[in-house]
């Protein structure tokens, strides 16, 4: 089982990035997907989940109207566009996938700095 998160980096105050978390070595459509973050001395807190279609999507009240979850179960990845990003959105992003059983993936690095 494996998720691979890409898409982060260095942006300035209101720019925007595209994650990508592409899953293998399970039936992704079968699975709740969900994007976390965890910045440095914080607890890890639920940014975004979506249902195993695609249907259904939750945000945090932090990135409302702000951030968009996707996924493309043909391509088994899913997506969280960032848009109007803010120095508090800096943090390492984690994909998670959860039926059963849960799965992580290894993160990636989100800054967001002028």
């Amino acid at each position: 089982v494996q998720l691979v998160e890409s898409g982060g980096g260095l942006v300035q105050p209101g720019g925007s990035l595209r994650l990508s978390c592409v899953a293998s070595g399970f039936t992704f459509s079968n699975y709740v997907m969900s994007w976390y973050r965890q910045a440095p001395g914080q607890e890890r807190e639920l940014v975004a989940f979506i249902s195993s279609a695609g249907g259904s999507t939750v945000y945090a009240d932090s990135v409302k109207g702000r951030f968009i979850m996707s996924r493309d179960n043909v391509k088994n990845t899913v997506y969280l566009q960032m848009n109007s990003l803010k120095p508090e959105d800096t943090a390492k992003y984690y994909c998670h996938a959860r039926r059963v059983v849960v799965y992580w993936g290894q993160g990636t690095q989100v800054t967001v700095s002028s």
